[in-house]
């Protein structure tokens, strides 16, 4: 919700601009309305709300002169001014000033709704950009930055940091209800990273403050899927490397329907034996083992509570002994090493993964049985490249294409290097930012919007394929 005040020093004005709008509807909540300046002014200093309607001739203190010292004390509020007709170039004046808008007394009601909602598009406007560049500064290097936009972590001589990464079930990401820490000295900082996925960057003087029973504060909340906690640290420029363990940890979906609670906890060590047996099975020609083996990697993860950080582990692990061992049949393959994101925009769960490797160790063992003729697989690889064409910006996973076009998935990878120069995530990468680089091009699309239309419901991801792709983020693509 926005934070707005009044200010008038005639209570029927305060009244009626209170009566005026349906300030809920449109996400703003009244906090506090005043006929002294010198309080009004007090409690913007303290309050700092988003926006304060005052008049703009009022005794000791006017309108203008409220606006000066916000802006002199660095505050972020806005003003619309109201004045009457004959102090018209009053508030001229104001708009000259930074004042957002004004209207005359007395208010016509029939404007007021359509008032309102030009106000309420102004501020969720001016909360994506915010948050986009919140997001940016979080995930970079720039410490400076990042401490210029997180003011408190200047303010004690030691600041410890950690980083919760919730998932929504829903859209309603109002934390504001969330969020009750019951007493506890520390300060949050909220950024949204997704359509329904909220970064929380948690700081305070003690660090015990942070090691709180976060499981009970879960269960009181409904709507969370899951919540990825990450460590703990007092360095500003860990900052990055926080938010990737608590969104690493909130990827515990990726593996378990029911994601909870899930702290940052590498287990690489528990991985080895797995390792060890994908490279018995290759090298000693041991393929007929891989179904058992298959289906104990998923029980194997499941019972040791395994989570995102070691399917990455196993992954790229399982894609260099591949490699070494058949770098001839299997280089049009997609077995690149990957991090978290990429395999989960790549595969669907871990149970798909799976699936991909054996298939793979298939494909080895003997060489693909193929019902149809070459011409007949060319044929159909050439109308899934057009499906994709068509609907890249839904979620696509390789193995469901391959099995709606009759082809087998490890044989697909093969075509689309073959065939196109790049693999299947490369080629859908490339639509999708293609896209994204026209939308922020030629319209004025919010970042989030423009991550959605291009098949990106997670823009903190988006972020990083962008700036992989173009060497910048979509925010300083667009100003470029």
């Amino acid at each position: 919700m926005y934070k707005v005040m009044i200010v008038d020093d005639e209570a029927w004005a305060i009244k009626g601009i209170c009566n005026a709008f349906d300030w809920d509807k449109y996400g703003f909540e009244i906090v506090g309305q005043f006929k002294s300046a010198y309080n009004a002014w007090d409690a913007i200093r303290a309050d700092k709300p988003d926006l304060v309607f005052t008049d703009i001739r009022m005794p000791d203190i006017s309108g203008l002169d409220l606006m000066k010292r916000a802006k002199t004390h660095g505050l972020d509020t806005e003003f619309v001014i109201v004045s009457g007709y004959a102090e018209f170039e009053y508030a001229q004046e104001a708009l000259r000033y930074g004042a957002l808008d004004y209207f005359l007394k007395p208010l016509d009601i029939d404007m007021a709704d359509q008032f309102i909602m030009k106000l309420a598009m102004h501020f969720s406007r001016r909360s994506e950009a915010r948050n986009q560049i919140l997001l940016d500064a979080l995930t970079s290097a720039d410490e400076d930055e990042i401490k210029r936009l997180l003011p408190y972590s200047d303010c004690a001589a030691v600041c410890y940091y950690r980083v919760l990464a919730v998932d929504f079930e829903g859209e309603n990401k109002d934390f504001n209800t969330l969020l009750s820490f019951k007493g506890k000295p520390i300060h949050a900082v909220e950024v949204e990273a997704g359509t329904r996925k909220m970064l929380v960057v948690l700081m305070s003087e003690h660090r015990a403050c942070l090691e709180g029973d976060w499981d009970e504060w879960v269960l009181e909340n409904t709507g969370i899927n899951a919540v990825g906690i990450s460590s703990i640290s007092s360095q500003l420029k860990h900052m990055s490397k926080l938010i990737k363990e608590a969104d690493m940890s909130a990827s515990q979906v990726f593996l378990e329907e029911a994601g909870g609670v899930v702290h940052y906890e590498p287990k690489l060590h528990l991985v080895k034996p797995c390792i060890d047996e994908i490279y018995r099975i290759i090298q000693g020609n041991q393929f007929d083992d891989m179904d058992v083996f298959i289906i104990g990697l998923q029980e194997y993860f499941r019972d040791h509570h395994l989570g995102m950080a070691e399917v990455v582990y196993l992954w790229n692990q399982a894609a260099g002994i591949l490699i070494n061992a058949y770098s001839e049949e299997l280089k049009d393959m997609e077995l690149e090493f990957l991090n978290y994101s990429e395999i989960k925009e790549r595969f669907e769960h871990f149970e798909s993964l799976c699936s991909f490797l054996h298939e793979v160790l298939a494909s080895i063992r003997q060489e693909n049985s193929r019902s149809l003729q070459e011409g007949d697989i060319l044929s159909c690889f050439n109308r899934m490249v057009a499906y994709i064409n068509q609907h890249f910006e839904q979620k696509l996973y390789l193995k469901d294409l391959s099995a709606q076009f009759f082809i087998n998935q490890v044989y697909c990878c093969q075509l689309f290097k073959k065939n196109l120069g790049k693999t299947f995530s490369e080629y859908v990468s490339e639509l999708r930012i293609k896209k994204a680089r026209e939308l922020l091009k030629h319209t004025d699309l919010s970042i989030e919007q423009i991550a959605i239309k291009a098949g990106y419901v997670d823009y903190y991801y988006f972020n990083k394929v962008f700036k992989k792709h173009c060497g910048i983020t979509p925010t300083k693509f667009r100003k470029s």
